[in-house]
């Protein structure tokens, strides 16, 4: 189970690191360039959206079948054991967020990316005339 989450985390660093790459101020040709790789990654990356929602899902799943130690039967042990595990689902499902929202960031810089590419040329063709 481990293995996921370490995925999962590594996925959400290169996607901020992208992130980050394509914010950064450059010069055009290599900013395009950039963008276009950054596209053709997207395309099969996508696949991280359906595995956040998946995780989602197992956490909701283990949430609603978690042995409950709230009573003062619980020793401080159990209790520590479910305080840690309460903390544990909260950080996945801020990891799965951030996946799914840093990927749809990167989708959209790229997509703005190639609009403006896309309306210079237009301008420029009409300047032509």
């Amino acid at each position: 189970m481990a293995l996921q989450w370490l995925i999962l985390t590594y996925v959400v660093a290169a996607e901020a690191a992208v992130a980050f790459l394509l914010t950064l101020p450059a010069p055009k040709l290599l900013k395009s360039q950039l963008v276009s790789l950054v596209s053709l990654i997207l395309q099969p990356a996508i696949c991280i959206v359906p595995f956040a929602a998946f995780q989602l899902l197992d956490i909701y799943w283990k949430n609603e079948h978690r042995l409950m130690c709230t009573m003062e039967i619980c020793t401080a042990e159990e209790r520590d054991r479910y305080e840690k595990s309460i903390y544990k689902a909260q950080r996945n499902v801020v990891l799965c967020a951030a996946a799914c929202l840093l990927y749809w960031c990167v989708y959209r810089i790229c997509k703005y990316y190639k609009d403006i590419k896309n309306l210079e040329e237009v301008e420029k063709r009409y300047k032509d005339q």
